[in-house]
């Protein structure tokens, strides 16, 4: 599918005077948050903002102290209630902006307070591995979500790419490799369960 279409859709979703969620889900190295930054690009700031699941992240000495660092990444080492009261808060926008969390790569820890909601824009695009599982506290994020896009890309390439992207922060490439073939690659296993549950498949 050409980006064009998926920014016409969207597009459709971003209508003035209503809030709608728009959800991009896939496994670890899809291209969520680029295609996410890339459709905001194109909708403009007064039509749509990114909310990243990522900024739900516990932080690292918390999974140290749940004995949890080396799985970082797996669906219990994120608050996924908290994305969820979150998303509910976007959903009803009340006369305040909503400040919601990021993840910063550089530090590898959630900063709270990165992004404002603007009460009248109408698309929030939100990233993230699990929008689409229905495990323990999970099952709460699909039913917020309008519409969920599935990314699936030849698992090569992204596989290529989760390896350079760990490198660019500072893993060695041998430790790169070996985390992306067993932490994040455990994690693909479990998100593509969720993949029928998309109301579209970009491949």
């Amino acid at each position: 599918m050409e980006f064009t279409e998926l920014e016409q859709r969207a597009r459709a979703l971003a209508a003035p005077g209503t809030r709608r969620i728009l959800g991009i889900a896939g496994p670890p190295g899809a291209g969520k948050s680029t295609l996410a930054a890339r459709l905001a690009g194109a909708l403009g700031p007064e039509l749509a903002v990114v909310v990243p699941m990522d900024g739900f992240h516990l932080c690292q000495a918390e999974l140290e102290r749940l004995g949890r660092a080396g799985r970082k990444g797996a669906p219990d080492t994120f608050d996924a209630a908290g994305y969820a009261a979150l998303l509910v808060r976007l959903r009803t926008p009340g006369p305040a902006a909503v400040y919601a969390p990021a993840f910063d790569r550089a530090l590898e820890e959630p900063v709270a307070g990165s992004v404002p909601v603007g009460r009248a824009v109408p698309l929030v695009i939100t990233e993230g591995n699990y929008l689409l599982h229905d495990v323990g506290e999970w099952a709460a994020v699909r039913p917020l979500l309008d519409e969920v896009w599935f990314l699936a890309p030849d698992d090569a390439l992204r596989m290529r790419r989760l390896v350079d992207r760990h490198v660019r922060h500072g893993k060695a490439p041998a430790r790169a490799e070996e985390w992306v073939a067993r932490s994040d690659e455990a994690n693909a296993r479990l998100i593509a369960a969720g993949r029928m549950r998309a109301d579209l498949v970009v491949e």
